[in-house]
């Protein structure tokens, strides 16, 4: 960084920086600092009873009380916070006391990372608290951190700002209380599902993120360019087609946590880079599907919250199975009063128009029923409802209804407005397949930028032969937002796709002049 650039503050921190290294303190020490209890464990398991205990903990400084040669300091691991009592005169036994009245009281800066060697007690006040014996100094912050302090009811220096959040996650983790927690009960969302699934007996895999062909969804793809083979290739919208390969070379059930890609616009729900959960099991259909996710998720919900209730926004949404079943005809009927059964394009078109549904002509049957359920009722379904057996139009990869060929046996389950899981029982009917996907290339040359490629080489493997399956794809971004009671997806991922800093667009078109 251009020294002029640099604030006061920053300088300063600079200049204690240069100082200890004249002094013979190295601030980016290399040497391994072994770490023997941590800010959590040390405060639950203390008593004063036993005998007294040795620890050696690190962490930022994020306070600091210095009064004479005795000073306070707390110090916040990754479990935690926890005080430190620094008394000159032992953690500097000799005449030299540098260390103190040097390094301690001028050098060493909030933010600063230190190893202190020492051993548990409780003060006067009752805190438990680390006595220091040794201090050492690990890492030097170089930026003053947004420490948040409150003067006569005012709060000063919060760092709460939403895009400076997303952007400095690593600032916002450390400072804001609470963010911290949603990703470890993340990490705990995604250990419950897979204990699930292997539970089960069924396999993680992995499956291409490059593709030659954007199948297994309808959106519209990220497109990059292979240099050695000189052909486009497709981020990944979708693993389905994929697993379902797996099926049909004989694995029973397979599943998969995947990074998708879509180029699609961003808001409160969506970002354009996010993780889904597919799974596929053979000799299964969309009943069977229904039932194992409503208690999976029932699973997901106890482990991590401890209640099968969790309050989102004004919502207390309760995950304790059964959840509601509607049928989609059904579904419309109740919020419009109009019974879709049976309209053709032209009709759904003249539906749209009376409920005041911008359409455009790209748009067939599926998409327009699609854009019916979504304005008029899907923001309705605020406790998990599975929402069942769709038009023939909205599913191409589906089975036909077994009771209607109008039909297909589909599910989405929808929970707080918005859909969390989708599931089919799939299609294995390569013919019907093959159909399907020339139906979607029509609509694609109507400009439906989001219509299914012909995916030659999948219609091959249906044509050696895949068992009756049912799969289920559940967006784990969205599940983690409602298990954390989190409004927003750019809460839940700790690096959200954000616009260019103006700073640096500026800095490049520079460069470009």
């Amino acid at each position: 960084m251009n020294p002029q650039e640099l604030s006061e503050q920053e300088k300063v921190r600079r200049g204690s920086m240069d100082e200890m290294r004249r002094l013979g303190i190295d601030p980016y020490p290399a040497a391994e600092y072994t770490v023997t209890g941590h800010a959590d464990e040390i405060v639950a398991t203390f008593s004063d009873d036993q005998p007294q205990r040795a620890v050696a903990v690190a962490g930022r400084v994020m306070s600091r009380r210095i009064m004479g040669k005795a000073s306070f300091m707390e110090l916040q691991d990754a479990t935690g916070r926890i005080q430190v009592y620094v008394n000159r005169d032992e953690i500097c036994p000799d005449e030299d006391k540098t260390m103190y009245n040097v390094v301690f009281k001028k050098l060493l800066d909030i933010g600063d990372f230190v190893g202190v060697k020492g051993y548990v007690f409780r003060t006067q006040t009752g805190q438990i608290s680390v006595h220091a014996q040794e201090l050492t100094v690990l890492s030097k912050s170089l930026r003053p951190l947004p420490i948040v302090k409150m003067k006569d009811g005012v709060v000063y220096d919060a760092f709460d700002d939403p895009e400076m959040r997303y952007r400095r996650r690593y600032v916002d983790l450390v400072v804001n209380e609470g963010v911290k927690d949603i990703f470890v009960k993340r990490t705990k969302v995604f250990n419950s599902m897979r204990e699930y699934f292997n539970s089960h007996g069924y396999m993680e895999v992995e499956t291409p993120i490059l593709q030659s062909i954007p199948g297994g969804a309808a959106a519209r793809p990220f497109i990059t360019h292979h240099n050695a083979l000189d052909i486009p290739l497709y981020l990944r919208i979708a693993d389905e087609l994929y697993l379902k390969r797996l099926i049909v070379g004989g694995f029973e059930g397979v599943y998969e946590f995947s990074k998708n890609f879509r180029n699609e616009g961003m808001d409160r729900t969506h970002n354009p880079e996010f993780t889904c959960m597919e799974i596929y099991v053979s000799y299964k259909d969309y009943n069977w599907m229904m039932d194992f996710t409503e208690k999976m998720i029932e699973k997901i919900c106890l482990d991590v919250n401890g209640t099968t209730e969790v309050k989102v926004g004004d919502n207390v949404i309760n995950f304790k199975a059964p959840f509601r079943r509607v049928t989609m005809i059904d579904a419309i009927k109740e919020f419009t009063g109009i019974d879709i059964t049976g309209m053709g394009e032209d009709q759904l078109r003249d539906v749209c128009k009376q409920l005041h549904i911008d359409v455009d002509p790209s748009m067939g049957k599926g998409k327009l029923i699609d854009e019916i359920f979504g304005e008029k009722c899907e923001g309705n379904y605020i406790q998990p409802t599975f929402i069942i057996d769709y038009p023939i139009e909205m599913s191409p990869l589906t089975k036909r209804h077994r009771n209607n060929p109008e039909l297909t046996e589909r599910f989405e389950l929808m929970v707080n407005g918005k859909e969390l899981a989708n599931a089919y029982s799939e299609l294995n009917d390569p013919i019907d397949q093959y159909e399907r996907f020339v139906e979607q290339m029509r609509l694609s040359e109507k400009g439906d930028d989001e219509a299914m490629i012909i995916d030659h080489d999948f219609i091959r493997a249906l044509e050696y032969g895949m068992p009756p399956t049912s799969g289920m794809g559940i967006g784990m971004d969205r599940l983690v937002m409602l298990m954390t009671g989190q409004t927003t997806i750019q809460e839940v991922l700790l690096f959200p796709q954000m616009r260019p800093e103006k700073k640096a667009k500026k800095a490049e078109d520079a460069a470009e002049e």
